[in-house]
């Protein structure tokens, strides 16, 4: 009797541990992601090749081969071309969508062939097949939307569409952020515990850090955060000048650089106080762990924002806003399902 225990309550642990590893791997592709666009590096592969793609160029005629192709799209007749680009820097940027193309590579195995073996051994609790089958129809649409990211910028622009971007990264974080509650349910689960239900509270903290995250990616794909580099205000300013209402509020909104940047500026406080009152409910109800957890996650994210902006957007504080974010994501998630049990009456502290 105590060994049928032992493995009701261990598999669910195992598979808990395995969707938190992969959480942390797609933490690393942010941080990756996060690098190949600072460097302007997301354009230098011009062709998807899902298998053969793994394989870096072996040879100078190969790595001529590649330069040549990147040779043809705009970025490089109307920017790097004329700033000389030569075969030793397209092979830096070529390195850096590479390894985020690997990564993502790897993720995709490290999530399906568990699955795999979990599945065969029956191992998978009641009612989690559906969820992991989302799971993994997430981290195969994230590629899709990463080669219909990238193409956006083979023919008619110098960059990807920023728009395309913020849903790649956003496909991303709603990934990161359904594996950590996942991952929390199966530990419930070997507490002999039921799911968390997200609270109405909750869901509207999450839906202001989801504001805040998207304008995050809108802000990295027009390069707005190297409009303004004061701070509090923006261009001796509290509201900027320069932005274009010619193609209306909504175009203004997810379009425009400038509001881009002040909006992301200012939302971040809403989206803060509302942490701050998640933190404080959890403290309230003797779960300390996640409140310092999500209190140490947005402040220092806030001053990673300010100290990003004021630096001209540098490239290691702007990654490490950027991961920083996906923490804060994971923290606040890891919120949102302490509330949730306690609001069906189970304390996991």
């Amino acid at each position: 009797m105590t060994g049928i225990i032992s493995d009701s309550r261990g598999t669910p642990l195992a598979i808990a541990r395995w969707l938190l590893a992969v959480a942390a791997l797609i933490g690393l592709i942010v941080v990756i992601g996060g690098i190949t666009r600072l460097t302007e590096s997301g354009l230098s592969i011009t062709e998807w090749k899902p298998v053969t793609g793994a394989i870096p160029p072996l040879s100078e005629a190969g790595w001529q081969a590649e330069f040549a192709a990147y040779q043809r799209i705009p970025q490089y007749t109307q920017v790097n071309g004329p700033a000389g680009m030569v075969l030793a820097d397209y092979k830096f940027i070529y390195f850096w969508e590479w390894a985020h193309r690997l990564l993502a590579r790897l993720i995709g195995f490290a999530f399906a062939l568990p699955l795999a073996w979990f599945w065969a051994k029956r191992q998978i609790p009641a009612g989690y097949k559906p969820r992991l089958l989302l799971l993994l129809a997430l981290g195969g649409m994230q590629g899709v939307v990463g080669w219909w990211m990238v193409s956006s910028g083979l023919s008619q622009d110098v960059k990807v569409s920023h728009l395309r971007l913020a849903t790649h990264l956003m496909v991303a974080l709603v990934t990161l952020g359904a594996l950590v509650w996942t991952a929390l349910d199966l530990r419930a689960l070997a507490r002999n515990q039921g799911p968390a239900r997200l609270t109405r509270f909750s869901a509207v903290v999450l839906a202001m850090l989801a504001i805040q995250l998207i304008y995050g990616a809108l802000m990295a794909g027009l390069r707005a955060g190297h409009l303004a580099p004061d701070w509090p205000l923006m261009q001796g300013k509290l509201f900027p000048a320069g932005i274009d209402w010619s193609g209306g509020l909504g175009h203004a909104l997810v379009s425009d650089p400038f509001l881009v940047h002040f909006i992301h500026r200012w939302w971040a406080w809403a989206a803060a106080a509302a942490l701050v009152v998640m933190a404080r409910r959890l403290r309230q109800a003797g779960l300390r762990r996640v409140s310092i957890a999500i209190h140490a996650a947005f402040g220092t994210q806030l001053l990673l924002g300010i100290a990003t902006a004021m630096s001209g957007v540098a490239l290691w504080l702007a990654v490490l806003h950027q991961l920083t974010g996906a923490l804060l994501l994971a923290a606040t998630v890891w919120g949102a399902h302490r509330l949730g049990m306690l609001r069906v009456g189970q304390d996991m502290a």
